[in-house]
């Protein structure tokens, strides 16, 4: 899925402001640890939306990546690391 808003997007906005690509995945959760793993690091902690886990990173372009897998998890649940 790709978003994208505003409409016209101001020469003093950065690539990628307002642009999402969102990709469906079996498992983003093990993505998050991988990317954590190679110094990667999203945004905000992953939590769940619309019934999907979802890890948010930015690109080195600025481009919102967004890698989301389905869950039973309940909706705004935070992602915590086992201790």
């Amino acid at each position: 899925m790709l978003q994208e808003f505003p409409p016209q997007r101001r020469p003093s906005e950065p690539l990628g402001t307002g642009a999402s690509v969102v990709f469906l995945c079996e498992d983003s959760l093990a993505l998050y640890r991988e990317f954590r793993s190679r110094g990667v690091e999203a945004r905000s902690r992953p939590s769940v939306g619309n019934g999907l886990w979802v890890v948010p990173l930015t690109d080195p372009d600025g481009y919102r990546l967004e890698f989301s897998s389905p869950t039973d998890a309940p909706e705004d649940t935070e992602f915590e690391e086992p201790e």
